[in-house]
Order: C-alpha cells, then structure tokens, then sequence
C-alpha cells in the first residue's frame, strides 16, 4: 500500500486518498456531465447523418411522410448524378483559388501589421489600432455596396482579383497575432537584436517559428470563411465558370428543389473538405486560440 507524507508531518495512504477523491456526489456530477455532453453531440451530429442517409435515398424514400431514417438500398450513384448536374468540379477549383488567395494575402498583411503594431513604438499606435478594432463593429451589409462600386470601378467584377483583393486583410486576425507577439519575452527580441537582426529578420527567424499555433488559427479561420462566402460572390460573379461553390450550390438548390436526395448529395460533397479540415487542424486550431492570450 502507498504512503505519502502530509504537509502536518502525517500519513495517507494513497488508496484511501484516490477513494475520497471518487466520492458518490463526484461520480454523479462527471455522469450528469458526460450525458449533457452525449445529448449536445447527438443533437450537433443528427443533422449531418441526415443529410448522408437523405443522400443515398431514393426520391421515393427522400419526400416519403412519415420519414424513413435509413435507405432500403443505398443509392451511391445520387452522388454522381448530383456532381453531373452542374459543373461542380469548376467550383471546387474556383473555391480554393479564391481561398488559397485570401489566405496568402491574410498571413502577408497580418503577420507585418500584428509584429508593426506589437513591437514599434509611434505616435498614436493605440488610438489606430484602436479605430482597426473599431472597424470590426461594422456590419458586412454596411460596406458590400461601397466595396462593390470600388472592385467595379477597378474592372474587376467577374474576376479572382474581385473576389480576393477585397478580403487581404482581416482585423480579426492582426489582433490574434498581435496579442500573441506581446506575449513574446523580451529577451528575445534583444538577443536577436545584439545577434544584428533587423526587424524584418527578428521577424522572420524569432516571432514566425514561435507563432505556428496562432498562424495555423488564422488560416483555418479565413479559409472556412472563403469556403463558406455567398454575398460577395452573388453579387461579384455573372458568368457560371466564375460562381464558387457556396454560390453554385444555391443555384443547384434552385434548380433541383424537387429532388432532396441530390439536393443532401449534393451538400454532403460540398462540406466534405471542411469537414476533413477541421478533423486534421483541431489541434492546432485550438492551440492557436489558446497561446495567443488577451494580453492589452
């Protein structure tokens, strides 16, 4: 049996310590918490397993009342069909041009912005960034009309360059960042400074290595937000070879709204890669959020 010393100078044995420690109210409270738990992930689960089993369902099945939960014979083949059905294929690639341009231009911006507004020292940096945080207090709908006048005015409506340039930096992301390179000892910056870096250097070599967890973050967060975008594109493309695939996807449900099973098939390929992102970045997407802080 285990023995530990107590700060009195006294004995417990470890097994006595380990059964207090799961008394019966204890055992209780994890229980009632873990079904809570269960209950909100069934609730959160339930609709996407709907969606996969409504997808390989006949038509029949899929507007059949009272609804069937499973297919008598899965039907692979709606999916096919569904991808057939509108050049879907054109909008995966328009999708992640635009979002791979958005999360280039976002790290470029951010990572120069956040370090500028972290590490220098001018007069008004606090009131300027104060009136960036301000900015993220403006409705959307607020600015899609003065931003459309401004990408018409340059030509660049029906084009990657309309649907990227208007999205290259994003506050959200300067302040992330910026909280996370206030947190950085200073001590290394002033290594890196006897060392003879300059600050684009310190920038490159000391605080990007260091911020992979907050830069993962900023990534996964513009490219959901590219990924999912459907005002902008609505009113930026014309042309069906330019729609991104939330846009086509609405076309297809307009054009489709009587067969719900290509309709689910259709759905369920379109958040498959968000899906798979999300399963393969969740770490690094909560490291991210944790490591930055809220340091002022």
């Amino acid at each position: 049996m285990a023995v530990r010393s107590t700060a009195l100078g006294g004995t417990r044995t470890g097994t006595g310590a380990r059964a207090r420690a799961w008394t019966p109210r204890r055992v209780a409270g994890r229980t009632l918490i873990y079904l809570i738990l269960g209950v909100g992930a069934l609730a959160s689960g339930f609709p996407f397993f709907w969606m996969l089993t409504t997808a390989l369902k006949t038509k029949n099945e899929a507007i059949a009342i009272p609804p069937t939960i499973l297919p008598a014979s899965p039907q692979w083949g709606n999916f096919a069909r569904a991808w057939n059905a509108d050049p879907f294929a054109r909008y995966f690639l328009n999708t992640t041009i635009m979002c791979a341009g958005i999360v280039v231009g976002v790290l470029a911006t951010t990572v120069l912005a956040a370090y500028a507004f972290a590490r220098f020292e001018f007069r008004g940096k606090n009131a300027v960034f104060a009136l960036f945080l301000a900015t993220m207090m403006i409705p959307f709908e607020a600015t899609l009309i003065p931003n459309y006048m401004i990408v018409r005015n340059l030509g660049w409506v029906d084009t990657y360059a309309g649907l990227i340039v208007p999205f290259i930096a994003n506050v959200f992301s300067i302040f992330l960042l910026r909280q996370f390179f206030m947190s950085i000892p200073q001590e290394l910056y002033d290594a890196a400074a006897l060392d003879g870096c300059g600050h684009l250097r310190t920038l490159w070599n000391v605080a990007m290595p260091l911020a992979r967890a907050p830069l993962s973050a900023i990534v996964i967060f513009n490219f959901l937000w590219g990924w999912n975008s459907l005002i902008w594109p609505l009113i930026m493309t014309r042309r069906e070879e330019m729609r991104p695939i939330q846009l086509g996807l609405t076309v297809f449900v307009n054009a489709e709204g009587n067969d719900p099973h290509l309709l689910m098939a259709a759905s369920t390929f379109t958040i498959l890669p968000i899906v798979v992102l999300y399963f393969l970045a969740q770490r690094q997407f909560i490291e991210g959020i944790a490591s930055s802080g809220l340091k002022g």
